[in-house]
């Protein structure tokens, strides 16, 4: 398994922009993207074992990322849809 961080600009990578508009103009964008940020950060340091922890533990980190990554993509269609 490659132990490499999930970055959004990685994952979307054709909505680099889009995510920096958002992130300057909505403090709920920006919320999630650093809460994902820092779920994500946590994930990559469990992987290369710099934080010990459980495989439950780390499943549930694993979960809230996918939950702030779909909440993420689905306001970047939104923009997308509206054409902001």
């Amino acid at each position: 398994m490659s132990h490499v961080p999930h970055e959004l600009h990685e994952e979307f990578p054709d909505k680099t922009d889009a995510i920096h508009k958002l992130k300057m103009s909505d403090g709920h964008f920006a919320r999630l993207f650093d809460e994902y940020h820092e779920v994500n950060r946590e994930i990559h340091r469990i992987e290369v074992e710099i934080q010990p922890t459980s495989d439950a533990v780390l499943e549930d980190f694993k979960k809230k990322r996918l939950h702030l990554k779909d909440q993420i993509a689905a306001m970047l269609a939104a923009t997308e849809n509206t054409g902001s």
